[in-house]
């Protein structure tokens, strides 16, 4: 049994090519390697990466319903939501630098975060947010319009 500590949740994410995703997502977006699975013929099989509290998987296209974006025309059905502590402008200049589609430069939000989206290699979407202001439920609804609520 591994001794390896995993969260309640993590996401899988499929790649043509997994082994560029994994050095790619270490230079662009800071995460750091955890476990790499090589089959006998030296193809990942497996593999993990933490960012703070959070793992991701990273693997390969595996069955024909599990792709790539890059394989299904950059088509996305969900994407990948990572907090961060501080330094979210300088956050995403790394990763454009490291090649990353920029979707939405940083930009407050009425929730008191600030967010940017971005596309990996590979077409896969993820947002980067960081709470730069506390603010609580009521002061949303305030900034937005938006009824706020915890169960419809």
């Amino acid at each position: 049994m591994s001794d390896i500590a995993r969260p309640t949740l993590s996401s899988a994410l499929s790649y043509q090519n997994p082994k560029a995703a994994l050095e790619w997502l270490e230079a662009a977006f800071g995460f750091e390697p955890e476990l790499v699975i090589l089959a006998p013929d030296g193809s990942l099989a497996h593999s993990e990466m933490r960012f703070g509290d959070g793992l991701i998987m990273v693997g390969s296209e595996w069955n024909p319903r599990v792709k790539s974006p890059r394989s299904v025309g950059g088509m996305n059905t969900q994407s990948v939501h990572v907090q961060l502590t501080s330094d979210i402008d300088g956050h995403c200049e790394r990763a454009r630098k490291a090649g990353a589609t920029i979707a939405q430069e940083p930009e407050d939000q009425f929730y008191g975060d600030r967010t940017y989206r971005c596309f990996d290699p590979e077409g896969h979407l993820w947002t980067f947010g960081q709470t730069v202001k506390a603010m609580t439920e009521e002061e949303w609804t305030k900034a937005s319009g938006l009824t706020v609520q915890h169960k419809l």
